[in-house]
């Protein structure tokens, strides 16, 4: 019982203190390609102590939409963590978790989107229908995903589904549904091609248009989020990819492999452009169709 227990508070402490390094490491990445020196790596950290220690502004217009966003967007965020098996079995494993994932996901989408339209402000409405828009892309993908692990690996949990081990059986398929993962990847944590986190013209921008008018703790709360869902992200790619077994030795690979997403990531970023917002939905119908033919793998 003390293992499990000692299992689950290492899951708990990796969900709560990681996320935040991983956008740092992205930064620097992004940095040394500029041949910049960049933030430091923790600089997020220093970004959220700060915004905690500031008061919010609230519009006249808003309501309690508004305030409830961010607070439930993470809530749901972090759930979702408790579903996605780091190293160990994830503490709440259960058969359909996937689908739970999935939804806990979408309710913090909504509830973002929520209080960007609450805000009464055209442009973070037009960042809350293309966030939308985006997502009906990136779901499905998801989905199919899911459904070939789950037929490739004769469970429907993500602890079993991430489980890896499959390369020799499933290979092939296995490397379009890693493809198809690392762009939904990209889209739902508004990553450049889908999105530049970086930009500050209005009409281009999609995920940060909608939190223009947060502040303060509220800030705080969505950036840590977002964190947070990279962290997730990288964490199933990891998963399916390289040997992750319990023990000291399955957190050793578990932070390089999330590391070297978050590097990946940073080059990408750094070696192309963002994709003209017509031609978003075509990449994240790529993901869909690369997910599709792994499940028609599974069939045959």
């Amino acid at each position: 019982m003390s293992a499990i227990l000692l299992a689950v508070c290492a899951h708990l402490a990796a969900l709560l203190i990681a996320p935040p390094l991983l956008l740092g490491i992205i930064a620097k990445t992004k940095a040394a390609f500029g041949g910049r020196k960049g933030p430091p790596v923790l600089q997020l950290y220093h970004d959220l102590f700060k915004l905690m220690g500031k008061g919010a502004v609230y519009s006249r217009t808003t309501t309690w939409m508004f305030r409830l966003g961010p607070v439930l967007s993470l809530s749901a965020v972090l759930l979702a963590g408790l579903l996605v098996p780091l190293v160990r079995a994830s503490p709440f494993s259960f058969t359909g978790d996937a689908i739970l994932f999935a939804y806990l996901l979408g309710l913090s989408r909504f509830v973002t989107a929520a209080a960007a339209l609450d805000a009464g402000s055209s442009f973070e409405g037009m960042g809350a229908s293309r966030e939308v828009a985006f997502a009906s892309f990136a779901e499905p993908a998801l989905i199919l995903a899911v459904a070939a692990l789950a037929r490739a690996k004769g469970g429907f949990t993500l602890s079993v589904m991430f489980s890896g081990g499959i390369w020799s059986s499933f290979g092939a398929g296995l490397v379009l549904i890693v493809g198809s993962l690392f762009l939904v990847l990209l889209a739902e944590n508004s990553r450049i091609p889908v999105d530049d986190p970086a930009t500050h013209l209005e009409l281009t921008m999609i995920h940060e248009v909608m939190v223009l008018d947060h502040s303060g703790p509220d800030l705080a709360f969505i950036l840590y989020g977002s964190s947070v869902k990279l962290l997730l992200w990288s964490s199933l790619l990891v998963r399916l990819i390289l040997p992750v077994a319990p023990g000291a030795g399955g957190w050793v690979i578990w932070g390089l492999g999330v590391a070297a997403v978050a590097v990946i990531v940073g080059v990408v970023e750094s070696s192309m452009a963002r994709l003209r917002l017509l031609r978003v939905p075509q990449l994240l119908v790529a993901a869909v169709c690369a997910a599709a033919f792994a499940v028609m793998l599974t069939l045959k």
